[in-house]
């Protein structure tokens, strides 16, 4: 009896073991479709470390920001306000040399301006500046728009409301 125990034990840790590999390895294969509003590098983004900061004054703009990276797969480290609030005008900044990072953060957020400005310092790849021209309730209508389609299936924040 002992062993037919051991069996069925093995056999469940294996399973088990499978199913959390699969799960793991599925949130990097390419489904074929990309969303309407990622960017070409969406593939990349899960790795592309970001920092949102509100800098035009806007209330919910930073947050706004980061729930729409994060549903387009960016990983988003930090996100708060700016020392100051008078920026007009939104900029992404490269921070680690790589500026296609920041060009795809600032096509997943609609952002025209992008500059290079190093920082060996900060432990991310992209800065966001968002200035009083980034409007956070339009970004997240577009969110909820390609909800659906940008979620895994496996992530349980499609089922709790907003």
């Amino acid at each position: 009896m002992g062993s037919r125990v051991r069996a069925v034990a093995v056999v469940a840790v294996v399973l088990l073991a499978g199913a959390f590999i699969g799960s793991a390895l599925s949130q990097w294969w390419d489904r074929g479709t990309d969303p309407p509003g990622s960017s070409a590098q969406h593939s990349a983004s899960a790795r592309v470390r970001v920092e949102v900061l509100n800098a035009g004054g806007s209330s919910g703009a930073a947050r706004g920001a980061t729930n729409r990276l994060r549903d387009m797969g960016f990983d988003v480290v930090f996100f708060g306000n700016a020392d100051s609030f008078d920026r007009d005008s939104s900029v992404v900044l490269d921070r680690s040399g790589h500026v296609e990072s920041a060009r795809s953060v600032a096509d997943a957020l609609g952002i025209h301006s992008v500059r290079s400005e190093p920082d060996s310092n900060l432990y991310l790849d992209v800065s966001v500046m968002l200035g009083k021209d980034w409007v956070p309730a339009e970004q997240q209508s577009m969110a909820s728009e390609t909800e659906d389609s940008v979620r895994a299936w496996w992530d349980p924040r499609r089922w709790l409301k907003r």
